[in-house]
């Protein structure tokens, strides 16, 4: 097992915004097969609070991806978007809409939209950037409020060791 080498950081560069940097010690390619490949999503997707029961990815421009977790507590929380742009180890754009059961689906264009972009930051290191884009400061709070931070710490722990077990 790989020690990991980092936490990812937080900040709010406008009200509508957050952004998410981590670097890795992995390869940038390997960064992207684990951000990308269902079978490896399935493994980093929960961050040790559950088990991933389904990942549906066609990772293509207009293509669905959609991903289920079972928590420790059993209840079930599901994720779903589209993507909008794909850079093959460089940049994903993708919208994403967590389904909550008896509520009403934000309306369409409402939805934050998540631009990844990874970067070789030499001697087998990556860096990661990942933009929420929000339409309100309501909606980015509520994103931060979430409890979101703890679950992605252990989800970026997990594509690092699965990065590095790819070499």
């Amino acid at each position: 097992m790989v020690e990991t080498t980092s936490s990812a950081k937080i900040t709010l560069p406008t009200d509508e915004q957050i952004l998410i940097t981590r670097e890795f010690a992995a390869p940038r390619h390997l960064v992207y097969l684990a951000w990308t490949t269902p079978e490896l999503v399935k493994r980093w997707w929960s961050g040790h609070h559950g088990t991933t029961t389904e990942v549906e990815l066609d990772l293509r421009v207009g293509g669905r991806w959609r991903y289920v977790l079972k928590t420790d507590e059993g209840f079930e929380v599901a994720f779903h978007g589209e993507y909008r742009e794909i850079v093959p180890n460089e940049r994903i754009v993708y919208t994403e809409v967590y389904e909550m059961p008896g509520a009403d689906p934000l309306p369409a264009g409402d939805e934050p939209v998540d631009t990844v972009t990874l970067t070789d930051a030499g001697e087998g290191r990556t860096i990661l950037n990942l933009l929420v884009q929000t339409t309100s400061k309501d909606l980015r709070d509520l994103i931060l409020g979430s409890g979101m931070e703890a679950g992605m710490q252990g989800q970026f722990n997990i594509i690092e060791e699965l990065a590095n077990s790819l070499r």
